[in-house]
């Protein structure tokens, strides 16, 4: 079918392009209003500005690139399929619900707050996330190379999850996942993937109070602890090669830790069974 184009035009008030298919955006503006783009299917936005509440809900098949979401603009796309933004601005928060199929490339979300729910199959590449607060809840089958993150409660719930050459400035980060694997990555926030079964840290940065806690499966390959990453490990199942000093590890509940240096030791009444983690410092 022929694609519709519609340029340099203006819409406001509720459902002004429902259930239209095929069709190219090029600058248009979506002014207040609700659901402009509902219910539709082949959807490519160029150049657009989007004002209205939930103007991208239960499409399949749309892109989305050089456009700009005002803070009016909340909850824009959720319910969707097959979707991807490249080279967009958004200032709204609650974007992306409930979706399943999402690629994101040169994007800033600027107000990232509950963002990122309930979501499947997504890719992320050259992503910058503020005001991250609960981003990526309940997600999985995650790909993400190059995300700045500040926010806190992050990944939480989440599984299948890649993540390569990233910052993540966030505390309670990773909380109850499954199958995670971080690479080259900055991993800085408090109380960091407590309750994880199977992560992996493969030549990451570790920061920040009493990471890695409660964990099953635990690895880290090549890592490195900061000065302020303390009090790490507590009864977790854990294999980790870390490069570098630790200044403290408590009550590893088991497996092996090796370390070039490691500053307090605390094995006391409360450590859990089996109690028999060697944790030993590397041999020259």
């Amino acid at each position: 079918m022929k694609t519709e184009e519609i340029k340099n035009q203006e819409f406001r008030g509720e459902r002004p392009l429902y259930m239209r298919h095929d069709l190219r955006l090029t600058n248009v503006t979506i002014h207040a209003g609700e659901s402009a783009i509902k219910e539709c299917r082949n959807i490519e936005a160029e150049g657009c500005r989007f004002e209205g509440k939930y103007p991208f809900w239960c499409n399949d098949n749309f892109k989305i690139n050089n456009c700009y979401f005002s803070e009016g603009g909340r909850a824009a796309i959720w319910y969707s399929k097959n979707m991807q933004m490249t080279n967009t601005t958004v200032d709204a928060p609650k974007m992306f619900r409930d979706m399943d199929g999402l690629s994101l490339e040169n994007v800033n979300l600027n107000h990232a707050a509950e963002t990122l729910w309930h979501c499947r199959n997504i890719k992320l590449k050259n992503v910058v996330a503020n005001e991250a607060d609960y981003l990526f809840m309940h997600c999985e089958n995650i790909e993400i190379d190059n995300l700045t993150l500040n926010g806190n409660y992050t990944f939480q719930y989440c599984k299948n999850v890649v993540i390569r050459n990233s910052r993540l400035n966030t505390k309670d980060a990773f909380w109850n996942t499954e199958n995670v694997t971080v690479y080259d990555s900055v991993l800085n926030g408090e109380y960091l993937a407590w309750y994880s079964n199977r992560l992996t840290l493969i030549n990451c940065i570790v920061m920040e109070t009493q990471p890695l806690c409660y964990a099953d499966n635990l690895r880290l390959i090549n890592c490195q602890m900061a000065a302020d990453a303390d009090l790490a490990f507590e009864y977790s199942q854990v294999d980790a090669d870390i490069r570098g000093h630790v200044v403290s590890i408590k009550n590893p509940r088991t497996g092996h830790i090796v370390a070039d240096s490691i500053g307090h030791l605390i094995i006391d009444q409360n450590i859990k069974g089996p109690a028999d983690c060697v944790v030993e410092t590397r041999k020259k």
